[in-house]
């Protein structure tokens, strides 16, 4: 009971303070946001048409108009187009050569110049779309081709017929999925910021909230508490509890925010519980391991984040692990950050359990005990001596 109220008050202490409850509160949610919005994956490619006059052209610019995962834009000359993709307002310009519906009466081949910016991932995009639109507009040419051949007519007359029973006949689609139906990387946008900032919020506050433990030293008050019927074990249970608490709050406010105004899916219910208060309890530890190490309220202050970043960084909270060389990312797995990260992966990107996590719930564990064991035994002592 004693344990309970000490780590009442010292979380009341915690919470009271504006700037921590900032940093706690609004700047996670804010992270999330700007990684989350500008991490959201490709966007639609932005395509520019010059289109020749006839109405194969015509029908060839309808047909990119209405391409899935392409956006199209009209332009009169060649030059406005050219000053668009200039400016950024379009990934690509499709040229259509002004004898473009000359050539495909005849029968002959027709290049379409395809102009980019660079080799951007959007104009990679652009380029696959605009080939599949063009392949779809190929096809109702030549059936319109074929009908104008036997049955009479012009291709110009045919193809809208063609292109009406195109919507009516059977297609083979291909598509491609990894073999185990899993991925190695977290979803894009959102499903990738939310646990990777909640991962690197919790262990940074956590550290930086162990200068209210090295400002309760200095003012005395544990030596106050001690003067009372109070065992020493008592205020390292109250402050374990405390910084337990002050993780799991924050844990909560990020997967509550993630949910409700981000559309962040947590994954299996249990094994996201399990996960969130294990990593809590390597927050736990570090917070209390950073309160008997540094010296003042300020060294805390400024040296927990630094460390809890540059953990963060190494463990694949700011980039994914596998885009770094194997030595870095072996290098990423000495800090917590990374198995955590790991274990998010499994549960959001594959789909996974509890026993799809249970490495790396083991290793946090590990180091959850490892650093509550040394915060405790040094607090302790200082209670003691």
């Amino acid at each position: 009971m004693i344990a309970f109220t000490i780590a009442a008050a010292s979380l009341k202490r915690m919470v009271r303070d504006r700037v921590a409850a900032f940093f706690m509160v609004l700047l996670p949610l804010v992270v999330i946001l700007v990684i989350g919005a500008t991490a959201g994956g490709p966007a639609t490619p932005r395509v520019g048409v010059v289109a020749a006059p006839g109405p194969l052209a015509a029908g060839l610019a309808q047909t990119l108009d209405g391409t899935e995962g392409l956006r199209t834009s009209a332009y009169g000359t060649e030059q406005d187009a050219r000053d668009a993709l200039r400016r950024g307002e379009v990934d690509a310009v499709v040229l259509i050569p002004g004898d473009f519906d000359a050539r495909l009466a005849s029968g002959r081949s027709v290049e379409l110049p395809l102009l980019t910016a660079g080799p951007t991932g959007n104009a990679q995009g652009a380029w696959q779309a605009v080939s599949a639109g063009v392949a779809r507009h190929a096809t109702a040419v030549q059936a319109a081709a074929f009908a104008a051949t036997e049955a009479g007519g012009s291709l110009s007359a045919r193809l809208p017929l063609a292109r009406a029973l195109e919507t009516t006949v059977p297609r083979v689609t291909v598509q491609s999925e990894p073999v185990d139906g899993s991925g190695s990387a977290l979803p894009a946008g959102f499903g990738s910021s939310a646990p990777t900032m909640l991962v690197l919020f919790v262990f940074v506050n956590s550290l930086a909230s162990g200068a209210a433990m090295v400002q309760t030293r200095q003012l005395g008050i544990h030596t106050r508490v001690l003067a009372a019927p109070v065992p020493a074990r008592a205020i390292v249970l109250g402050e374990s509890l405390c910084y337990l608490g002050l993780a799991l709050l924050q844990s909560a406010l990020i997967i509550a925010a993630g949910a409700l105004l981000f559309g962040v899916s947590w994954g299996d219910p249990l094994a996201a519980v399990v996960l969130t208060v294990v990593w809590a309890a390597v927050g736990t530890g570090a917070g209390m391991a950073g309160g008997t190490v540094f010296r003042t309220p300020e060294q805390a202050s400024a040296l927990g984040p630094t460390i809890g970043v540059a953990f963060g960084m190494l463990g694949g909270c700011m980039w994914p692990l596998e885009i770094v060389p194997d030595a870095v990312r072996s290098l990423g797995h000495l800090t917590p950050h990374a198995w955590a990260v790991d274990a998010w992966t499994a549960l959001l990107a594959r789909g996974g359990g509890l026993g799809d996590i249970l490495l790396p719930l083991g290793v946090l564990g590990a180091f959850a005990a490892l650093l509550l064991t040394f915060a405790s035994v040094r607090l302790h002592r200082s209670l003691t001596t």
